[in-house]
């Protein structure tokens, strides 16, 4: 064995010369001067001892020793190019691979009729899948590479995640259009008296979306607890005299199909705000740095978002969660 004095380059003249068998085309392919082309082809024949590739009319035919290495050398430069040249870079136009989100059905609602858009003019070869999982189990899923991203509202996000804030939802209170005990406006009297409908993932209402409702004082009745944002146009559908308090933009989805009426709380509700959470193992990941400028330069205007794709952002604000 005398490897040391292969130079590697030289696999991709071999490579270049199989595919093209003409010099002067496989110098343009790999960016070289003819002169240098036919140069490495010289050392190749003379490492190797033998020609290589001769002249049959044409074409620049392989021997029988190069056919016989062909196999081998596709298999390393198809390696190279595939596990390690694309580790170093992400070609979004020309990538085929999915990308994983962990998010709500609410966050479906908000965030995949945008990034679809983005994808099918930035990224047509790859897709979205989301889960829907519970958040002990967040971390591990972000940690082993099953999930790119955790998106949305994640309040006791763990330490170890970094995070990075999207935009801020506001909160609206939403009741059946068929409800005819509340008139234009929702008091705090009419807010308390009334059962309602709490969206929390964890099954906990210590934990639910709406729990700074709690925290400014507010008494309800809980009729149904449940971690689907989803069920609530539902439920409400066949119990008119339900009440809900969930995020703006979701509501306004709701009212669109003619089946509820939005108002604002009857006490000042802070806003909360959605991030994307990663874990540092991919912090520099090409395909994840990606993903995550895309999904910042997506939605750092929301709700109002442009139906034009554009070249996502060059850098994105990265903070670890505190």
């Amino acid at each position: 064995m005398h490897a040391e004095n292969l130079d590697l380059n030289l696999l991709a003249v071999f490579d270049a010369m199989f595919r093209e068998a003409n010099v002067t085309k496989a110098a343009q392919g790999l960016g070289l001067t003819q002169s240098a082309m036919s140069h490495a082809l010289n050392r190749l024949r003379a490492f190797f001892d033998d020609p290589l590739f001769v002249k049959v009319g044409s074409r620049m035919e392989p021997t029988r020793k190069a056919e016989g290495m062909r196999a081998a050398v596709v298999e390393v430069m198809s390696t190279v190019r595939q596990q390690i040249l694309a580790g170093a870079r992400f070609e979004p136009a020309l990538a085929r691979r999915t990308f994983t989100l962990c998010m709500t059905d609410m966050g479906e609602l908000v965030f995949l009729p945008p990034l679809l858009e983005r994808f099918k003019k930035e990224a047509p070869g790859c897709s979205l899948r989301t889960l829907q999982v519970p958040l002990e189990q967040v971390e591990g899923l972000l940690a082993s590479g099953e999930a790119d991203l955790a998106v949305g509202s994640i309040r006791s996000a763990p330490e170890g995640l970094f995070h990075q804030r999207l935009f801020l939802h506001s909160f609206v209170t939403i009741a059946s259009t068929r409800n005819k005990d509340i008139g234009a406006t929702l008091t705090r009297e009419r807010f308390e008296s009334m059962r309602h409908i709490v969206v929390s993932l964890t099954g906990h209402s210590a934990e639910s979306y709406d729990k700074v409702l709690e925290d400014q004082g507010i008494r309800r009745t809980v009729a149904v607890m449940t971690p689907h944002f989803l069920m609530v146009p539902l439920l409400m559908d066949r119990h008119s005299d339900l009440l809900a308090t969930v995020p703006r933009e979701l509501a306004e989805v709701f009212a669109r199909l003619g089946t509820v009426r939005m108002f604002e709380p009857p006490v000042p509700v802070p806003q909360f705000q959605l991030n994307q959470h990663w874990h540092p193992r991919f912090h520099h990941d090409p395909a994840v740095v990606w993903l995550r400028d895309v999904m910042k330069h997506t939605f750092e205007h929301y709700p109002h978002i442009s139906t034009q794709a554009s070249p996502p952002a060059r850098k994105s604000v990265r903070t670890k969660s505190r």
